[in-house]
């Protein structure tokens, strides 16, 4: 097996090829890590997501240092692993009651903030066309959560600070001819 370093664009590639991430944070020494939909955005290089109101989201607020990790693992000798850490930033005025965003229902301004929202939903919508539906229906199974409680979203982006990535394969004397 070869292990070798990739670079920062093979990094952001994977990071945009990916649909699943996991995402670390932590709040007064306690890590939490949590399986996420994210979208990379390889012009910025940063990462876009969309949630609900939970336990992610307090301790992002509270320390908005965090860490992504990618990985594709093919066979032992076989894989690709990234690690993204970076600032957790939720969007100005994302925290809102508005159903999934649908033009007919948005209740942005037209001053120009909202842009990052914007673009975020355009990223997002651009992965995968149910990109919205992890994060609905984790809010939809709560189970202690009041069923008179709107359906609140929220956008957020992670700037990237540092980023490592490793890749293996197969070296030519592990082959089997």
């Amino acid at each position: 097996m070869v292990i070798r370093e990739m670079s920062k664009k093979e990094c952001l590639r994977r990071l945009a090829g990916a649909r699943l991430a996991r995402l670390a944070c932590s709040h007064e020494n306690q890590p939490y890590v949590v399986p996420v939909y994210l979208a990379c955005d390889e012009t910025s290089g940063c990462l876009y997501g969309f949630t609900t109101p939970g336990q992610k989201i307090e301790w992002m607020r509270a320390n908005p240092r965090v860490c992504v990790e990618v990985d594709e693992i093919v066979a032992d000798d076989q894989w690709v692993s990234v690690i993204a850490s970076g600032s957790y930033e939720e969007l100005p005025g994302s925290a809102e009651e508005c159903p999934l965003h649908d033009k007919r229902y948005r209740q942005w301004d037209d001053d120009g903030t909202d842009d990052e929202r914007e673009r975020a939903w355009e990223i997002l919508k651009s992965t995968h066309p149910m990109w919205w539906e992890p994060g609905c229906t984790a809010w939809a199974a709560r189970v202690h959560r009041d069923p008179t409680e709107p359906l609140i979203l929220i956008y957020y982006r992670i700037r990237i600070d540092r980023m490592t990535g490793h890749e293996a394969t197969r070296g030519t004397r592990d082959a089997i001819s």
